[in-house]
């Protein structure tokens, strides 16, 4: 698939790369969308998945313009380019506040260059994030959730892996309280990484500022939430959150929540499923 590569500025003076695939010109129409932005998950990239791949080459032959980008959390570490100079970023440092400038940069981009109807989509922790930016302001046509995690201290404290949990986030307290809140230590809960003691307090810490099951309420736009059937199973970041998102359906209805039966967190095996289920959901994104 051709794509056009593009450097995205954000508001806060940071760049982002990405990859746009424009439709052909006898797409089918009406188009319920311009276009979408697809955002990887933790250290993920533009480039490296092949579901995005497939969701964006699905996308264009509807139509609907796609933008596979980075956020400066891209990849384990990485540095960003910014109007002040190189910064040590990537899933080790990121902050995950830090998306709004992100996506707000990404979705102004695409009204300017595609057109003004713009999605994001984003999968695991950019779900999570693209969520919480939809819900601290950006505004947006839709949302779709690909298996966002419920980054819940409380619910890890009740987990399977409740003591490693705990360890290591008293690692990260003991580091912060030392005056070393740049130390980068090693947590298995909820995925294995390396991670800046600062950035593990901010991101699991007990003000559960990330959990985006107790602000799902303010995103006002049409939203799919996607999981897998094994992943809620298998995964405690994961487990009984279909129930709790669907219990705001009655407040949101346009929430649309939607379990792919045998999916992992990739969707392994069943892609051309997830696709479906969101295929059929587009016409309520334009709505």
């Amino acid at each position: 698939m051709l794509v056009e590569l593009v450097r995205i500025p954000t508001p806060d003076g940071a760049n982002l790369d990405a990859a746009l695939s424009r439709p052909a010109a006898d797409a089918p129409t009406p188009r319920p969308l311009d276009a979408v932005c697809l955002i990887h998950g933790t250290g993920g990239n533009f480039y490296s998945s092949t579901f995005f791949e497939l969701l964006a080459e699905r996308f264009t032959e509807r139509g609907i313009a796609a933008l596979r980008a980075n956020t400066r959390g891209h990849d384990g570490l990485s540095t960003l380019v910014t109007a002040k100079g190189p910064l040590r970023q990537g899933a080790a440092f990121e902050i995950v506040d830090d998306c709004r400038h992100d996506l707000a940069g990404l979705v102004a981009w695409l009204r300017a260059n595609v057109g003004p109807r713009v999605a994001l989509l984003g999968h695991s922790l950019g779900a999570v994030k693209s969520l919480y930016a939809v819900a601290n302001g950006l505004a947006v046509e839709a949302v779709v959730a690909l298996s966002p995690p419920r980054l819940s201290y409380s619910w890890f404290c009740r987990g399977a892996q409740a003591a490693e949990f705990l360890e290591s986030y008293r690692q990260a307290e003991q580091r912060v309280a030392a005056g070393q809140p740049g130390a980068l230590i090693h947590v298995t809960v909820p995925l294995p990484m390396y991670i800046t003691a600062a950035g593990y307090c901010e991101k699991y810490g007990p003000d559960e500022r990330y959990n985006y099951v107790s602000f799902l309420r303010a995103v006002r736009c049409a939203t799919l939430v996607l999981f897998g059937g094994k992943e809620v199973i298998d995964n405690v970041a994961f487990q009984q959150a279909p129930e709790e998102v669907s219990a705001w359906r009655d407040k949101r209805p346009n929430l649309t929540v939607e379990v792919v039966p045998g999916g992992d967190h990739f969707y392994t095996g069943v892609r051309q499923e997830a696709w479906q289920r969101i295929e059929a959901w587009l016409p309520l994104a334009g709505a």
